[in-house]
């Protein structure tokens, strides 16, 4: 019990120490290294679409898709490769080391804290913030 409780003591340390997320540098993050795929707006339709052999999705929908709830838990275990897709290759096939930052704590949408690295947590933000 000593053993949980001094883990849940140093979890909330960490967590107070995080950045909260920060939807614009989600957003200088999303155009460098995830437009070329997914479009500036997110929308699937990047530059490099038409090499892609699985059509990028349209990023905006993914609240609307999901009974119009943000599903921030699949979103930063999809770009963290904790949840790895095909089309990634696993986590984000250029970016996996890139996105080793520090960690932070954003609320999944059942309210319970995600920890992911600053930067995914930023991205998540405005993803979010650019749902239709």
């Amino acid at each position: 019990m000593r053993a949980l409780w001094i883990a849940a003591a140093t979890l909330a340390a960490g967590v107070a120490q995080a950045e909260v997320p920060d939807a614009n540098a989600g957003e200088w993050y999303f155009a460098r290294y995830c437009a070329a795929c997914h479009g500036m707006e997110a929308r699937g339709d990047g530059p490099m679409q038409e090499i892609l052999t699985v059509q990028a999705p349209d990023l905006t929908q993914l609240s609307a898709s999901n009974g119009g709830v943000f599903p921030v838990i699949r979103v930063v275990r999809q770009i963290d490769g904790r949840d790895p897709m095909l089309a990634h290759g696993g986590e984000m096939p250029l970016f996996g080391e890139l996105f080793s930052f520090s960690d932070a704590a954003i609320p999944a949408e059942t309210g319970q804290p995600i920890v992911t690295a600053q930067p995914i947590a930023d991205l998540a933000a405005w993803l979010e913030s650019v749902q239709e």
